[in-house]
């Protein structure tokens, strides 16, 4: 859902300051779907379930109904937020059938999101040198991270470390670092 909803924001980017449009009309729908979420965070799979058949179900249907009457150019923002939300519908709805599903997958993003960017950036590592540093220090940054380490402060401890005419390298070991 939060795909189709960041489509809609783009689309009401472009209807000007202050004024509001069908983009808001589709956000307004899609902010009860979230409010609804956050009232039920923390309660049971089978109570989550309970309170998306009985509340969500119908903002869902409205929904659809709305998207589906609308009569848009394609080629447009808005025509296109509305073609990828209907195209996407059985997908999107899903979790409203099992009450362990979560409306969007940002959660899973974010967790994926460093890798996404460290895709991107490995593009560029194409001498094998540049490519070695890299992973060496993706590698120092995530095992930081694991062992709950402040990372910036860890990196100044490694640099100062190293930087010594006879670096005491087992130092250096996360589980030698007290935070």
């Amino acid at each position: 859902m939060a795909h189709a909803r960041r489509k809609f924001m783009d689309a009401k980017k472009l209807q000007g300051k202050g004024k509001t449009g069908k983009a808001n009309v589709v956000l307004a729908k899609i902010q009860k779907l979230y409010a609804l979420e956050a009232r039920i965070k923390g309660c049971t799979a089978a109570k989550r379930l309970s309170e998306r058949q009985e509340h969500a179900i119908p903002i869902l249907n409205d929904l659809f109904q709305w998207l589906s009457k609308q009569n848009i150019v394609s080629s447009s923002q808005l025509g296109k937020a509305i073609k990828y939300t209907l195209g996407q519908w059985p997908k999107l709805i899903r979790y409203v059938e099992d009450g362990h599903l979560s409306i969007d997958n940002n959660r899973a993003e974010r967790a994926i999101k460093p890798l996404v960017i460290g895709r991107k950036n490995w593009l560029f590592s194409d001498a094998p040198k540049g490519a070695d540093a890299s992973a060496m220090l993706y590698s120092i940054i995530e095992t930081a991270k694991a062992n709950d380490l402040i990372v910036y402060d860890y990196l100044v401890k490694c640099m100062k470390e190293l930087a010594k005419s006879e670096p005491d390298i087992d130092s250096l070991l996360p589980w030698h670092i007290y935070h």
